[in-house]
């Protein structure tokens, strides 16, 4: 007899995963992603300076590799003397919480609203939908910039701008996903015998629906990056002197001729942390489809 048959070789999560690390842009991604992840995590330990520390005498220095046997403003400083490095490290904190805190916004109320939606059809289905039509009828920066406006420039209020201008992302995937899964044999045999609306919805229908979900979730960190960078840059997002990419790139453009390091590499910074949500969330969605699959 031969060897038995390994019992997780063709389990999904198992057979997604091996998906995925077969895809070298999404390895890629998640390098990128998880450098990010590390940096705003050990911060103070990377950061060879303190962000907020001004120095009269280190204004708009160029990029330094080595002085005096030891490492100083390896980017170079701007216009305050603040190092360059330190700034953009501590930046990917920033970035990183705008981009979870308000995608989970996000998330969690496009999914409620979705599964209402697409569960219950109807008049709700219509009212729902119709807001949500209302809302992606105005570009998202715009009606972002709406939102902080009316609320007053803040880093808090830019995440909840960036959150409410996503939720229709979230509702629409949601109610088609569940409109799909309420033609299934296990939900009508669940509502045979009589199980509650909200069993059948966060424990039956919702778990099917987390592929899209996720893929959707990765690919809207990417955007929400942006959208806070774009935020900071018109000085509606993070206050100074809170290190935001954004806010460095709008505070160093009078120095674009002159010092072009200063707005350059927090540029790079957006750059790479876009990528790599992207390039994630292309992977993810090759993995999580089955029709995607080689």
């Amino acid at each position: 007899m031969g060897n038995p048959k390994n019992p997780y070789d063709r389990h999904p999560f198992f057979e997604q995963i091996s998906q995925l690390w077969r895809n070298k842009t999404a390895v890629a991604g998640l390098v990128i992603v998880m450098g990010f992840i590390l940096m705003a995590i050990f911060a103070p330990f990377l950061s060879p300076h303190d962000p907020l520390a001004t120095s009269l005498y280190d204004q708009i220095k160029p990029p330094v590799w080595h002085e005096t046997g030891t490492w100083k403003n390896i980017l170079g400083t701007d216009e305050l003397g603040r190092d360059t490095l330190s700034r953009i490290i501590y930046g990917a904190r920033v970035s990183l919480t705008v981009a979870i805190v308000s995608v989970g916004i996000a998330f969690t109320l496009g999914t409620l609203l979705g599964c209402i939606s697409g569960y219950y059809k109807g008049f709700w289905d219509s009212l729902i939908m119709r807001i949500m039509d209302m809302i992606l009828a105005f570009p998202y920066l715009l009606l972002a910039i709406v939102v902080v406006a009316f609320l007053g420039p803040s880093l808090k209020n830019a995440m909840m701008a960036i959150g409410i201008t996503y939720v229709p992302r979230f509702a629409r995937i949601v109610r088609g996903s569940v409109l799909e899964e309420c033609e299934k044999d296990y939900v009508m045999a669940a509502r045979a015998v009589g199980a509650r609306d909200w069993r059948i919805l966060f424990i039956g229908i919702l778990p099917n629906c987390l592929g899209p979900l996720i893929v959707q979730t990765t690919l809207s960190m990417a955007s929400a990056i942006l959208d806070a960078a774009a935020l900071s840059f018109l000085g509606l997002g993070a206050q100074p002197p809170t290190p935001e990419w954004g806010g460095m790139i709008a505070r160093s453009r009078a120095l674009i001729l002159r010092a072009s390091w200063v707005m350059t590499f927090p540029g790079i910074a957006i750059l790479l942390a876009v990528l790599g949500f992207n390039l994630l969330g292309d992977g993810l969605r090759d993995a999580l489809d089955p029709r995607l699959r080689d």
